[in-house]
């Protein structure tokens, strides 16, 4: 059995990635059509912004590889570090602190299997 394969990437997201990655870990090896129904239910910021990605990914498959989007699964799903961006705020008595803003770069990857015949 081959498997032809199709991925979608987003980079530079402006979320954290722990936030990202809970919202990823639901559609994780679910179908394509079914991680759609879950993101459209879920209450979650990331949860849009992953459909956005999921549909984009569907797009490639179905455009590009002339693949059919009934048969494909979220084979794989990496939320990574992204850069952080660095910023200071006052406190009292003439200090600072650090903030420290998030970003992901989030992966999908979309499968859909093939049988070869013998």
């Amino acid at each position: 059995m081959e498997q032809k394969t199709v991925k979608a990437t987003l980079k530079y997201y402006r979320m954290s990635p722990r936030r990202v990655r809970e919202v990823a870990d639901i559609i994780r090896g679910k179908r394509a059509e079914e991680a759609q129904n879950i993101l459209d239910f879920t209450n979650r910021r990331a949860a849009g912004t992953l459909k956005k990605l999921l549909n984009s990914a569907i797009a490639n498959a179905e455009n590009n590889f002339s693949m059919d989007p009934d048969k494909l699964f979220v084979t794989e799903i990496a939320v990574d570090e992204g850069p952080m961006w660095k910023r200071f705020i006052t406190k009292s008595h003439g200090r600072a602190s650090r903030i420290v803003k998030r970003t992901s770069h989030v992966t999908i990857v979309l499968g859909e299997k093939i049988v070869k015949e013998a």
